[in-house]
């Protein structure tokens, strides 16, 4: 059987890996899009480095983009095979793959505009949005601890990681012949501790793990200050300054983290009067899904929603969702929060908003996730005086703060946490993917220091003989 890392190897987006048994059963694990790096992108995210037609079986860990995002793209260019994930993956995909479906095609539209001002012919969308509502009936959704079997060869199994709603461990039985090879993927990993979602379970013991390192070099500040810092945020933007706050976050998961701590600071009448903004159709529908899937909730909440039934919403929220209202909130004077995506603050309503605001005084960024080293949001973050926003220089005058404890991701003390339910003695190799290269390095030693035995850092295209 072997292993061949396709994407998200020495880097943080584009999760694919290719596995290919020994009867030629080819199973992909993830298609995502690479995310961040500039013009690289669309060249990256066309190169894909196998046919789709000759995939099988697509086994998705989770929703977002950098490992969901291309499975319209290899629709489109033949795949027929199968996507399994879970029911909350699949509804979360049916509105972000149509939404990126429609970023591509609006980009695409804008840049061609460029080309054919330089004499250039037009280019393709890597997909549209029609392809993107045309390859869901590929998908099958297949419940957490509910084995699925695979032709006979493969049999696969779903375990929570608390990363997102729906977000999962691949765990795979391969048989070969009388003998039979245990694969793990974690796909992201989740937190401990979350306000929403369950922890991340433990998973069957396996021989060879892929397992995410996207935090392998940083400890997060404790969940617990999370709802502090955003009130203090909140209390100096809004209060103090009378300005906007504005929080980029992605429009699942955080979003919804960030709208709840809101609604408790509410009740619990801390919040000041002030009107609050979900400036993201995709957050709205994703919050719709979140209410669907209460299966994938904490007891804490459970409890909450005794209280509270409608846990991401209150008077003084309110989503919007026309173009016409959210250009109405970058001339509106009045302080207020806003809260939009991207996370990254690359694309959507979000770079407008920061935009017309970025360079006054009064303007707080709060930035409450990981931001590409080449993205809009890291230069912000790491000071830069001056940004490019739609080709047009912009001072960065505002105030700037991060929330860093809200991250998805479990940094490296609950990485390990996390693989502590495996035995190192059973557990012949371990692969790090879905990290920067010098991240993984530090991880890599974590593990190492710790008495894992064999940890490797694949580069992109590596080959490996399970």
């Amino acid at each position: 059987m072997k292993l061949q890392f396709m994407g998200a190897a020495q880097e943080v987006t584009g999760s694919k890996h290719l596995i290919t048994t020994k009867k030629g059963l080819k199973i992909l694990l993830d298609c995502g899009m690479y995310q961040g790096k500039g013009l690289e992108t669309d060249a990256m995210n066309r190169d894909l480095g196998f046919d789709p037609k000759e995939i099988d079986y697509l086994i998705l860990s989770h929703a977002h983009i950098d490992h969901s995002g291309l499975i319209p793209y290899i629709y489109k260019l033949g795949f027929n095979g199968t996507v399994l994930c879970t029911p909350a993956t699949r509804d979360l995909c049916a509105i972000m793959l149509a939404d990126a479906g429609r970023i591509q095609e609006s980009d695409t539209t804008t840049f061609n505009k460029k080309r054919q001002n330089q004499g250039l012919p037009p280019v393709e969308p890597i997909y549209t949005m029609q392809d993107a509502q045309a390859c869901m009936n590929c998908f099958i959704s297949v419940p957490y601890h509910r084995p699925f079997n695979i032709e006979g060869e493969v049999t696969v199994e779903f375990f929570d990681t608390g990363h997102i709603l729906g977000s999962s461990c691949v765990y795979l039985e391969v048989k070969e012949g009388r003998k039979t090879i245990k694969i793990g993927f974690t796909g992201d990993i989740g937190r401990y501790n979350k306000r929403i979602l369950k922890d991340p379970e433990p998973f069957p013991q396996v021989d060879y793990l892929l397992m995410e390192s996207t935090y392998g070099d940083r400890l997060h500040t404790s969940l617990d200050n999370a709802e502090q810092e955003l009130l203090m945020a909140v209390l100096d933007t809004c209060t103090k300054k009378r300005g906007k706050l504005i929080i980029p976050s992605f429009a699942i998961g955080r979003a919804q983290e960030i709208i709840y701590a809101l609604n408790r600071l509410h009740n619990d009448g801390l919040l000041p009067d002030i009107d609050v903004f979900v400036d993201s159709p995709l957050s709205v529908s994703a919050t719709n899904i979140m209410r669907l899937h209460t299966e994938c909730f904490n007891d804490e909440i459970v409890e909450y929603m005794k209280i509270d039934p409608d846990p991401f919403g209150f008077d003084r929220l309110q989503y919007v969702q026309s173009v016409e209202a959210s250009k109405a909130l970058n001339v509106r004077n009045k302080t207020c929060i806003i809260i939009s995506a991207s996370g990254m603050m690359e694309a959507g309503r979000v770079k407008h908003h920061i935009a017309n605001n970025i360079e006054n005084p009064r303007t707080t960024i709060l930035c409450v996730g990981y931001c590409e080293p080449k993205t809009l949001g890291a230069k912000i973050m790491r000071g830069d005086k001056t940004v490019s926003i739609f080709g047009r220089p912009y001072e960065v005058r505002c105030d700037l703060r991060r929330i860093d404890s809200l991250s998805g991701h479990a940094d490296y003390h609950e990485m390990m946490q996390y693989i502590g339910c495996q035995n190192k003695k059973k557990l012949k190799k371990i692969f790090l993917v879905h990290g920067e290269e010098e991240t993984q390095s530090h991880f890599m030693q974590t593990l190492l220091d710790e008495g894992y035995k064999d940890v490797n850092i694949p580069a992109l295209r590596d080959v490996i003989e399970l």
